[in-house]
């Protein structure tokens, strides 16, 4: 990539401008591609206790989700690994997005301060973006408040289920995965003003798949390990330590997170079989939006640094990388680069950023592949704005720019110097309309 390819989206449509980018695509062939993806939700709850003023007794949640996908691409073997299969591919999945029951344990105030156990499959959000881990997961999480809800918590494990390749839903037929997150956090409302939110969070990825077989998605491409360097297995367990906030003061509103990762892989993709130390694990990671309120026009700013690894054949890994990010920053899924699966050529089986996600990771997947450590680092930085125009609709509008935080991963991947660190421009315009003030419709 470098500076080689700048990637904008227009009407849902990626252009390429330059000279030798050109080149690339006529050498490689097509790039358009035609995707419609469809979700049907039902949920069903069965409750008990008064949940006006106080937290329901227990609570079974049951939500599959239908889907159906079709694409269609200009080239054969892009969506799957036999070219003989052709250049579409549709799809259907079912899948179980939430299962668990909620067992309130206790209040501890006469303003319902609870204590609570949930079991099961169930949505889990590690920080106020989805910058380390957003999911719905099987797992069992202690939860409740103190001091009238002023402070909250959160402890608890999970154990990630295999996802669905096309349409990144659960996967319940498959075997779970050997990948353990194990984690707490504490808020505090009103600090250090009123109307602004801090949270610490520890959390844990522990992971053994480097000691499975090979495993291939359902459109025969490898996940694990990922087609990068040796294509080796390896296990890895991280910590995270983290410190975020999100709230205003007065009319100026403020978002940031800030991550350390600290830990180990049990072997580096980029050495040699004949070496088996370990990489110390050593990243972090770092955003921020500011934004002010003009009547009804919020305008913002946005930054984002994800240090990246230095030397591929040390013992250090100093890329950082979430266990699974799914960012709602930046113009989130209406941003190209975001939503879009951005793929390394000539550097493997791999993506650079892979989709609903911002972090250079350079993963097979996010879904189904592992964490990667040894990475190129990503920087963005950006502005933006929103309009309500009408009570009814919005309007989002977004420019950022994308370079790698270090260039040396992505050059030994490649075999080829890179001029800059620049990957390019991002714009996004998107509108949402409630017509009847209800995003159900």
């Amino acid at each position: 990539m470098g500076n080689l390819v700048h990637t904008f989206e227009e009407v849902g449509h990626p252009y390429v401008f330059d000279d030798l980018a050109a080149v690339l695509r006529n050498l490689f062939g097509q790039i358009d591609q035609t995707i419609f993806n469809q979700n049907l939700i039902a949920s069903v709850s069965f409750i008990k206790g008064d949940t006006a003023f106080k937290p329901p007794d227990w609570e079974i949640r049951v939500t599959p989700v239908f889907n159906y996908n079709s694409v269609r691409a200009d080239e054969n073997r892009a969506l799957l690994i036999n070219p003989a299969q052709g250049n579409t591919r549709n799809d259907g999945h079912v899948a179980l997005q939430e299962a668990f029951v909620d067992y309130h344990i206790r209040n501890v105030s006469d303003r319902f301060d609870f204590d609570s156990i949930r079991v099961g499959i169930q949505p889990v959000t590690l920080d106020f973006r989805g910058f380390l881990f957003q999911d719905q997961q099987l797992g069992i999480r202690f939860f409740g408040t103190r001091n009238n809800n002023i402070w909250q918590y959160n402890a608890g494990w999970f154990r990630r289920i295999e996802k669905d390749t096309n349409s990144g839903l659960n996967d319940i037929g498959k075997s779970i995965r050997d990948d353990d997150i194990f984690f707490a956090n504490l808020y505090r409302q009103d600090w250090p003003v009123i109307g602004y939110t801090v949270q610490g969070i520890i959390a844990h990825n522990r992971n053994r798949e480097g000691d499975d077989p090979l495993h291939f998605n359902k459109n025969g491409f490898l996940e694990r390990p990922a087609s990068l360097g040796t294509e080796r297995g390896f296990n890895y367990d991280v910590t995270y330590l983290g410190f975020n906030g999100d709230g205003h003061f007065g009319r100026f509103n403020l978002t940031h997170a800030a991550y350390l990762a600290t830990g180990s892989i049990s072997a580096n993709p980029f050495t040699s079989f004949f070496q088996e130390e370990k990489a110390d694990v050593r990243s972090w990671f770092l955003a921020v939006e500011p934004s002010i309120d003009f009547d009804w026009i919020r305008v913002r700013a946005q930054g984002l640094y994800a240090s990246g690894d230095k030397d591929p054949f040390d013992n250090k890994a100093q890329g950082f990388d979430a266990i699974f990010e799914n960012p709602q920053f930046a113009g989130a899924d209406t941003s190209y680069w975001i939503r879009q699966p951005v793929p390394l050529i000539g550097g493997g089986g791999v993506v650079l950023s892979g989709r609903n996600g911002l972090l250079n990771s350079m993963r097979s997947s996010k879904e189904q592949g592992q964490s990667n450590f040894l990475n190129p680092g990503t920087v963005l930085f950006g502005v933006g704005a929103d309009f309500d125009v009408l009570p009814e609709l919005r309007v989002f509008a977004n420019i950022n720019h994308v370079s790698f935080a270090e260039t040396p991963i992505v050059e030994v991947a490649r075999n080829q110097a890179l001029s800059s660190k620049s990957i390019g421009w991002d714009t996004s315009i998107s509108l949402l309309y409630r017509p009847n003030f209800t995003q159900n419709i």
